[in-house]
């Protein structure tokens, strides 16, 4: 009975990618990063996904001479940086070892740092000029994290912490599928032709994301930071098999 889903579950973080354990993979990501956004929102009043934003509030606040919240911008910047870097270090370990958690690894540091999010959450109110800022530099870890786990996982054709490119590359899509054929040319194969499957996949990304936003946002809202609880839970439920699998080889080995 159990065989099936510890099949499926092994799949979706396996060394060996398919595009369907990507898309699978994706859009779970996509959904913990929208909740952790949203979540994030509620606690500290910041979107910790969007660099761009971040990026302009510092030009901003330099120009009129705010260097303590530049110097905030900055922190966020180097922090979701520091994150992408790090998925990269801990995959390239798992890669050289040749490791079945390569993938799985990052994702279960991801969920720890979501459990932390949580405690840090629950001293917000009584340190907030302490806890505030280390609240917003440890969810741009996160997304950093995360963004870059699913980076090189589909080799930077997939995206789950932000939705720019997501709405950018569904409107490039819808373009090419609307576009008049009809007495531009004769060859079909010059013809323009939108990618329908592409087209789905990134509906679904930005469908699962704003899912997991509603579902972060009302989770925040009624229980509080024990919502980064079930969070937590579906990356070690998407990260677990690789790493038993790992464990047990060890064991064998010794």
């Amino acid at each position: 009975m159990l065989t099936m889903p510890l099949h499926y579950l092994r799949a979706l973080t396996a060394r060996k990618r398919t595009d369907d354990a990507n898309r699978r993979l994706g859009q779970a990501l996509a959904f913990v990063a929208g909740a952790a956004n949203a979540g994030g929102f509620l606690a500290v009043g910041q979107y910790t996904s969007h660099m761009t934003g971040i990026v302009s509030a510092m030009a901003d606040n330099l120009a009129f001479g705010n260097v303590t919240l530049v110097a905030a911008g900055l922190s966020s910047l180097l922090a979701f940086m520091s994150g992408a870097a790090t998925s990269a270090i801990l995959i390239n370990w798992g890669r050289r070892r040749q490791a079945q958690s390569e993938f799985a690894m990052p994702l279960m540091l991801e969920a720890l740092l979501l459990l932390c999010f949580g405690l840090l959450g629950s001293n917000l109110e009584q340190h907030r000029w302490l806890f505030v800022p280390a609240t917003v530099d440890l969810l741009c870890f996160v997304m950093g994290l995360q963004n870059a786990i699913i980076t090189k996982i589909s080799k930077a054709e997939i995206r789950t912490t932000h939705v720019t490119g997501l709405v950018t590359d569904i409107g490039i899509e819808l373009g090419k599928l609307f576009y008049w054929n009809f007495g531009a040319v004769t060859d079909w194969e010059n013809k323009v032709r939108a990618d329908r499957g592409r087209l789905r996949l990134l509906a679904s990304l930005l469908g699962m994301f704003f899912a997991g936003g509603l579902a972060g946002a009302l989770g925040f809202k009624r229980i509080g930071f024990v919502a980064t609880v079930p969070l937590a839970a579906i990356l070690v439920i998407l990260a677990v098999v690789p790493v038993f699998d790992d464990l047990i080889g060890q064991r064998t080995r010794s």
